[in-house]
């Protein structure tokens, strides 16, 4: 059991606006928008900076904190203040957190340090929790396929931190529809708790939909988690006119280049900008209500550098129908 150490009291009223979706036919329940740790909670960022960006998270009805043991920078930094936050504010409030990690990308040297075999996921879990202060996670992802490694050994070894009590789901995380129908298979007879596919999705990606991920996880009743709704950026006013001097791509080229920003892309941003302001939202309101309209998806991850990025993302909530004629307009711009 955690105790906090410092008093936080979050709003009353944080579960009112909130919009919570089972993940697929389990009775896990996520909020409609989570968040993701990756970019912005590593030693580069100030303490006090990633305390105003969960409070301001919790206060607002978003209760799942996504993380995986490389994000950072460096690789396990994230856990690490999580864990560091969680100790110190949400002790009180463990139960009403959902708490999700991954593996499966390289955390230490020699041959024993990625993909997907049993030493490698059930070490990188156990490290995972001690950096968190956790005895258990909520959801416990294989971060990526692994072809190297027969799926069964996979898939065993998400069973063991289900039944060793260090995780109560699983999930896959970059899988394709294919690999996802033999792993459920497995997990299946197993009797494991598999609710969950993390996958990238926008408007410019759709990948998903290519390659069987969407259409499998909605036939066998498995949830699906999105990240990079916003395109690292490409889906928001920010490119409209140039590169500004404090954006990603200016800032921190690692995810978004300036060569993603073509002349025949900027032109796609700037027509959705249009569709978007019709609808009465922001291009980044409207990326993220496109992927909240379909109901495949459980969740939608948003990373945010400041406090007003969350509440502009729940802002989102507020307008996630679309008309017919409004998805074929955004299906030919982002198609070209």
């Amino acid at each position: 059991m955690l105790e906090p150490t410092t008093v936080y009291t979050p709003s009353p009223n944080r579960y009112d606006s909130m919009e919570y979706r089972r993940c697929g036919e389990s009775g896990l329940k996520l909020p409609a928008l989570s968040l993701g740790f990756w970019h912005n909670f590593g030693d580069l960022t100030p303490y006090e900076h990633m305390k105003r960006l969960v409070f301001t998270a919790f206060d607002n009805g978003i209760t799942h904190f996504d993380l995986a043991n490389n994000y950072g920078p460096e690789p396990g930094s994230a856990e690490k203040n999580c864990g560091r936050l969680l100790r110190e504010y949400f002790g009180h409030h463990r139960d009403e957190l959902i708490v999700s990690t991954k593996a499966g990308y390289e955390m230490w040297t020699g041959p024993y340090g990625d993909f997907g075999s049993r030493k490698y996921l059930l070490a990188s879990l156990d490290q995972s929790l001690t950096r968190l202060g956790l005895d258990y996670v909520d959801i416990f992802y294989h971060h990526r396929m692994d072809p190297n490694t027969p799926l069964e050994e996979t898939m065993g070894a998400l069973a063991t931190a289900v039944t060793s009590g260090k995780a109560l789901y699983v999930g896959l995380s970059n899988y394709d529809g294919p690999t996802l129908e033999k792993a459920t298979a497995i997990l299946d007879d197993l009797h494991v708790p598999f609710v969950i596919n993390q996958n990238r999705y926008n408007i410019f990606d759709r990948t998903v939909e290519r390659n069987g991920l969407k259409e499998t996880a909605k036939r066998l009743g498995k949830g699906l988690i999105t990240f990079s709704p916003l395109a690292q950026g490409l889906l928001t006013n920010r490119y409209l006119d140039g590169i500004p001097a404090d954006s990603r791509i200016a800032l921190d080229p690692r995810f978004l280049q300036g060569s993603a920003l073509t002349p025949e892309r900027l032109q796609q941003i700037r027509e959705l900008n249009d569709i978007a302001a019709e609808r009465g939202q922001t291009l980044a309101e409207m990326a993220l209500a496109w992927l909240l309209h379909d109901d495949t998806v459980t969740s939608v991850l948003v990373g945010a550098s400041k406090p007003q990025q969350i509440l502009d993302n729940i802002g989102a909530m507020r307008n996630t129908e679309f008309s017919d004629e409004e998805l074929a307009r955004i299906d030919e711009i982002s198609r070209r």
